[in-house]
């Protein structure tokens, strides 16, 4: 069952839960072209779609552009509709409001459609650009109806209020401000992105909100000598890390089995059930598309959100 959202203060509606595409055509920070190909993300997204997860999120980086045209292609190739977010990084030779529209021009091209539901700043890089100058080229956009909400991502609780009040200027709605959350990582509700969030009325989009896979119960202490890649650096991978991670898996696998759902899916229905936070889990294959899109449509009962709470934060001492 899909359900919806409505983006921050604008009319755009959307599924409480989006896919994330930042494996796609990227073989720099993922393994595209060797662990999974363009027909794996072609079932991924068809799947996606089936369950319900039409809402996609990309960037004009990713694959170096690849993700985008990915996205566009299985479009013309799916007749259901989709929307997209997409992103636009402030690079040093972007330095005025020419650069904006070029760069919107060219993810349009990529992504072969007319508007683009919600495109979103990358980083909070303004020392080429001036926040000011930024947030009048994109409220520009939006008049012209080539974005139809505009977003932010990494933004601190200030960057946001000041974003938020150039575009507020404009008549234009900050939509989103898209940052790292999940269970495991708590910190925007510690540094007033969260409450900023409310306050303004922009939706929080959380990505990595599985914790780089140390929610779905994949990884466990007695196979921790298998993590491969940066997991190999972090702590929390380690052995005892793991150890230190298993009442959390323990606690969502229990409430998994009371709604016939994986861990993962309950770590990511937390996050929708804070009512503001959209999830953004990738998804490089059918089978984890499925998955990321089975965490909507129910709702745990308020103590098991509140036992889930209580885990995490005792966790993070």
């Amino acid at each position: 069952m899909e359900t919806l959202m409505t983006l921050g203060k604008t009319d755009l509606k959307v599924p409480s839960l989006c896919i994330g595409t930042w494996a796609w055509g990227d073989s720099l920070f993922w393994s595209f072209g060797k662990e999974y190909g363009e027909a794996d993300l072609k079932q991924a997204f068809d799947r996606a779609i089936a369950a319900g997860a039409t809402f996609f999120d990309t960037a004009e980086i990713y694959g170096l552009g690849k993700s985008e045209q990915f996205i566009g292609q299985f479009m013309r190739q799916n007749p259901q509709p989709i929307q997209i977010a997409t992103k636009y990084m402030p690079l040093p030779w972007r330095f005025n409001a020419d650069a904006v529209h070029d760069a919107v021009t060219a993810s349009l091209q990529r992504l072969g459609v007319d508007s683009i539901a919600l495109y979103q700043v990358h980083m909070p890089f303004d020392f080429f650009m001036s926040k000011k100058t930024l947030m009048e080229a994109l409220a520009a956009e939006v008049d012209r109806g080539r974005i139809q909400a505009i977003g932010v991502s990494n933004y601190s609780a200030d960057q946001m209020r000041e974003a938020q009040g150039y575009l507020a200027a404009k008549g234009v709605p900050l939509a989103v401000n898209q940052v790292r959350y999940s269970l495991l990582n708590r910190e925007i509700e510690a540094n007033g992105i969260f409450d900023t969030a409310k306050e303004l009325g922009v939706t929080i989009l959380a990505y990595s909100p599985l914790a780089q896979g140390l929610l779905t119960g994949k990884y466990k202490p007695e196979n921790s000598d298998t993590v491969t890649g940066a997991r190999k650096l972090d702590p929390k991978f380690s052995r005892q890390g793991l150890e230190k991670l298993m009442p959390v898996i323990e606690q969502l696998t229990e409430i998994g089995k009371k709604y016939d759902r994986t861990p993962a899916q309950v770590a990511l229905n937390w996050l929708i059930a804070q009512g503001n936070v959209i999830p953004i889990p990738g998804a490089k294959t059918a089978s984890q598309a499925e998955q990321n899109a089975g965490a909507m449509g129910w709702t745990m009962e308020p103590e098991e959100l509140t036992k889930l709470d209580a885990l995490t934060r005792s966790y993070r001492k």
